[in-house]
């Protein structure tokens, strides 16, 4: 919340206690946001693009562990999408 900009290529990484459906939301964010959310096996089960100042809720569409927030598109600008892995996250 409150960000107004992001580095390229710098992300916020959400990490969950456990297992669980979540839901994200940008009502103080400035700038447009694409989120991955990913389970306990660091796999991306969903991605939503969310956009600035919105009180819309995006949700997970599955159990997750981890939500990583990036700048809009730069999961598909990477080839990212639901079903590719992501390494280096605490197990």
């Amino acid at each position: 919340m409150y960000r107004k900009s992001l580095p390229e290529n710098n992300g916020m990484l959400f990490v969950f206690d456990r297992p669980a459906r979540s839901c994200m939301w940008m009502k103080n964010t400035a700038i447009p946001l694409s989120v991955a959310f990913i389970d306990h096996e660091g796999v991306i089960v969903n991605i939503e693009e969310m956009e600035p100042f919105t009180t819309d809720s995006h949700c997970s569409a599955g159990w997750i562990r981890y939500a990583l927030e990036m700048n809009a598109g730069w999961f598909r600008k990477n080839g990212l999408k639901p079903g590719s892995r992501v390494e280096g996250l605490h197990k």
